[in-house]
């Protein structure tokens, strides 16, 4: 299993995450094995959301073969693209921390976000 944190800066899982995914400067990805151990940890430049847009970042996370995206905030139009698209939001509001989320994502302590906690905007 792959996930995508959006993430602040380029340091893998000591890096902060970012408030919201389509605003972050970098996608920390997070491989897991069967046991969901991390096995692999690669870090990766946002396209430039104010060029790209929304669409533009949803496009490119998808490009990445990722299984899920572990977010703080998502609008709505971006969390039904990707259920549609078969990448499963998760959410996590708790921890500012790439490395620790990603630890909780291991251990079922992070659930698929809830729709109606999508931003409004």
């Amino acid at each position: 299993m792959k996930i995508a944190i959006p993430s602040d800066t380029d340091q893998g899982l000591d890096s902060q995450r970012s408030g919201h995914f389509g605003h972050a400067a970098y996608f920390t990805l997070v491989t897991y094995d069967d046991d969901m151990n991390i096995e692999g940890v690669e870090v990766v430049k946002n396209v430039d959301h104010d060029t790209e847009g929304c669409g533009g970042v949803i496009d490119f996370v998808e490009g990445l073969g990722v299984d899920g995206i572990l977010t703080a905030g998502m609008g709505m139009p971006p969390f039904t693209r990707f259920t549609n698209a078969g990448v499963t939001v998760y959410s996590d509001t708790t921890e500012p921390n790439v490395g620790k989320v990603a630890e909780m994502f291991a251990v079922g302590k992070v659930a698929p976000m809830d729709p109606n906690a999508a931003c409004r905007h």
